[in-house]
């Protein structure tokens, strides 16, 4: 799968341990910044993988900031980018099946020095759903598209 990952710099250290984790996992990462330690903007980071991901260039997105909030409400301003925040792994694996979320948002405060390797495989070993669970997105995706 081709995914790509990005953070502010509060989380820079995880975006290198998930980036590796990914790799290891046998994923194509794309490494969308930040490529150090100095204070940036994260709805830039947000931005640069929310496109990536609204456009199919890459078919999942992971961002981290401090607390993945600020990443989850700028990723979500592009078309057809489903993105939450996630504190665990049942969290990560509903989100999969009932919403299709394919950006996920970690806080870089919370994930430091937690092992990691488990919520990822679940978010990307989960499959959608469908049905009910179809005919909602569709519902969102036509309020997207009306509003913008």
């Amino acid at each position: 799968m081709k995914i790509s990952v990005a953070s502010d710099h509060r989380g820079y250290q995880l975006k290198a341990r998930v980036a590796k984790t990914l790799r290891e996992m046998g994923h194509d990462v794309n490494d969308a910044g930040t490529h150090a330690t100095d204070s940036v903007d994260y709805p830039d980071y947000a931005a640069r993988v929310a496109q990536q991901v609204s456009t199919a260039e890459v078919e999942r997105g992971i961002l981290i900031c401090g607390t993945g909030i600020g990443m989850a409400i700028a990723a979500n301003k592009f078309p057809g980018v489903r993105a939450i925040t996630c504190p665990d792994e049942g969290t990560a694996e509903i989100c999969r099946r009932h919403n299709d979320v394919n950006v996920l948002c970690l806080s870089g405060d919370t994930w430091a020095e937690r092992p990691i390797e488990r919520l990822l495989q679940v978010w990307l070993e989960t499959s959608f759903d469908g049905g009910r669970h179809a005919d909602r997105l569709e519902k969102i995706r036509q309020i997207e598209q009306r509003s913008c």
